[in-house]
């Protein structure tokens, strides 16, 4: 097919060169409605990027939303395919909340969803998509990724449960290693307990320069099987020409009620904030009465705006 570039402007192009790779990588286009009932917001309100809402009544009473999130309703609306797997790709936009534009916001995400029986290689495949989505964007790029259970384990030695737990973890995904010492105190943790975690938020870099350090923590809290799984999901990489873009850090953190295992973040040169956020997401699926398994990412087309072109 040919494409006159000089007719497309980046956002388009990306898109465009987004959807054929995932498409030749086997996931199939699925196109949805541009609402659902509020319910299903409302219920599920601590996994959206945003707490705002755009609410409206239907003819026949029901309370509606404009989506604010495409996971929540292809999880929703495509059939439990367990034991097999469905690879489904989406060009959608959804309506949030922008602190840059003071108001609700037009965002437009391209993305993926691979649910069912997922595997080690289901997450490989994964990560190898996200990790090209961000070479199609910009050569200047790297993806961060974690693993959700490690850092759950060792919250969870300083605290199990409740409020203190919940900010222990908004400190991490801000790499505010004083600001966990200082809840720590004041939920009468007693000191030094946390070290463990500030060590392992302090660990960045190739996977080969700080896996044995995290084995070595995971081993500490019970949670070598985890560290392993980390250890699997950046071997993808091993030999690449994407190795050196591939960092592993621990702020690359996701709500524990819904995701669980790998997950990962992309950024780019010059762009301000993740343009690129995936990850496991087992949890949610339990939480909606679901018992297969789940993967995927959304790349945020508009916070590509300000890549320059030439």
């Amino acid at each position: 097919m040919f494409i006159q570039d000089e007719i497309m402007d980046a956002e388009e192009r990306i898109s465009f060169l987004l959807r054929e790779l995932y498409a030749k990588a086997g996931y199939s286009r699925y196109r949805m409605s541009k609402f659902e009932e509020y319910d299903l917001y409302s219920r599920n309100k601590d996994f959206l990027f945003s707490e705002g809402v755009i609410t409206f009544t239907d003819t026949n009473g029901r309370l509606m939303a404009l989506k604010p999130d495409v996971t929540l309703s292809i999880v929703k609306n495509v059939k439990d395919v367990y034991p097999q797997t469905r690879k489904l790709y989406y060009h959608e936009n959804v309506y949030r909340v922008s602190a840059a534009a003071n108001g609700f916001r037009e965002q437009t995400q391209v993305g993926l969803e691979c649910m069912g029986n997922v595997d080690t290689a289901c997450v490989g495949e994964v990560l190898k998509l996200a990790e090209q989505s961000l070479q199609l964007c910009s050569p200047r790029y790297v993806l961060e990724i974690s693993h959700l259970d490690i850092l759950a384990a060792l919250v969870d030695a300083i605290a199990p449960g409740g409020e203190a737990r919940e900010k222990i973890l908004e400190c991490a995904g801000e790499k505010n290693l004083h600001g966990i010492s200082r809840v720590c105190r004041e939920y009468g943790v007693r000191e030094g307990a946390e070290d463990g975690l500030l060590q392992l938020l302090s660990l960045y870099g190739p996977p080969k320069a700080v896996l044995a350090r995290i084995r070595a923590l995971a081993k500490e809290y019970g949670a070598e099987e985890y560290a392993s799984e980390l250890a699997q999901a950046a071997a993808v990489f091993a030999g690449s020409d994407a190795e050196s873009r591939v960092l592993i850090d621990f702020s690359a953190t996701g709500d524990t009620r819904y995701y669980n295992g790998i997950a990962f973040k992309g950024f780019i040169d010059g762009v301000p904030g993740s343009v690129l956020s995936g990850g496991q997401y087992d949890n949610l699926m339990r939480r909606m009465g679901r018992k297969d398994k789940a993967v995927g990412f959304a790349v945020f087309l508009d916070m590509l705006q300000r890549i320059t072109e030439g």
